[in-house]
C-alpha cells in the first residue's frame, strides 16, 4: 500500500454539528461531533486554545462544519482541518434561540453509541438548527417538535391519536410518558392535558409544523414544551438540563 492509500485509509472527510467541546491539557481542546456519514465522533484539536490556533472558530457548538479527521492511537480522532458551513448567526445572537439550539445538541449527544451511522439523526438536527435561524419562526417549540421526531425515529414516538391504555378517543385529558402517551378520563395518569396542548401536539407532528412556527406562544405552548421535554428524558432515562430548563425561558402566550 503506497503512503497517498494510507493517509486516505486514515482520515475522515465529513459533514459535521458540533455538540459539545471541553478543554484538555493546556492547549487542546476534545469535541464530540455528529456526523453525516459516520454518527457520534470525538475528536481532540490539538493547541486550539492557543491565540494562534487556525481551528478555534470552527469548533464552537451547533456549528455545522466540514471537517478532515485523522484516526490516531487513543479512541480521540485528531481535528487537522475545519471549514465553516453554518454558523446559525441568528440562533447566536438571541439568547431564546440559543438555549432551545443547545436543547437540541445535548439530546442528541444523549444518544448513546459512537461510531453507528445515522444520517437521519444528521438531517433533523441541521434542519432543526435552520428552523431556529429562520426569523419568521418562533423557536420555543422547535425542540419538542425534534424530541418527538427523535422519538419516532427510535420507534417510541408516544401514542396521540386515541388513549394509549384503552383505545378511546377524544377526549384525551392526560398524558403519561412513563405508559406511553395520551390517556382517556377513564385511564387518567401522569400530568393532566388541556384540549389545546392536544391539538397543538397533533399539528407539530402531522404536517402543520411552519404554520404552528409562525404563531409564536399560543394556548398550550407551554404543556407541549414540557410533555416533549419530559418524553426524551423518559426516553433516554437521564436528566436533561437544558431540555428540561425551556419552559423557564416562555413568554407569555402570544407572543410571537
Amino acid at each position: 500500500m503506497s503512503e497517498a492509500q494510507r493517509r486516505t485509509v486514515n482520515t475522515i472527510r465529513d459533514e459535521a454539528i458540533v455538540l459539545r467541546t471541553y478543554k484538555s491539557g493546556e492547549s487542546d481542546r476534545v469535541v464530540v461531533l455528529w456526523t453525516k456519514s459516520h454518527g457520534k465522533l470525538r475528536g481532540i484539536a490539538k493547541g486550539v486554545r492557543k491565540t494562534t490556533s487556525k481551528l478555534g472558530s470552527g469548533l464552537e457548538v451547533m456549528a455545522h462544519v466540514d471537517i478532515l479527521l485523522a484516526e490516531s492511537k487513543g479512541e480521540l480522532y485528531q481535528v487537522r482541518q475545519v471549514q465553516h458551513v453554518n454558523r446559525f448567526s441568528t440562533v447566536r445572537q438571541d439568547f431564546d434561540r440559543l438555549s432551545a439550539g443547545l436543547a437540541l445538541v445535548e439530546v442528541v449527544d444523549a444518544v448513546p453509541t459512537d461510531n453507528v451511522p445515522d444520517e437521519e439523526i444528521f438531517t433533523m438536527l441541521a434542519r432543526a438548527l435552520l428552523s431556529l435561524d429562520n426569523e419568521e419562526f418562533a423557536p420555543f417549540l422547535v425542540p419538542s417538535a425534534f424530541f418527538f421526531k427523535m422519538l419516532a425515529l427510535d420507534g417510541s414516538m408516544p401514542q396521540l391519536a386515541e388513549c394509549v391504555s384503552c383505545g378511546a378517543g377524544d377526549p384525551l385529558v392526560s398524558f403519561n410518558a412513563e405508559v406511553g402517551g395520551l390517556l382517556c378520563a377513564a385511564c387518567r395518569s401522569g400530568r393532566p392535558v388541556s384540549r389545546d396542548a392536544v391539538v397543538l401536539l397533533r399539528r407539530l407532528l402531522q404536517g402543520d409544523l411552519a404554520g404552528v412556527l409562525r404563531e409564536g406562544t399560543t394556548p398550550g405552548t407551554s404543556e407541549v414544551v414540557g410533555l416533549a421535554s419530559e418524553a426524551i428524558e423518559q426516553h433516554f432515562g437521564k436528566r436533561l438540563k437544558v431540555a428540561r430548563s425551556l419552559n423557564q425561558m416562555l413568554p407569555p402566550e402570544g407572543f410571537q
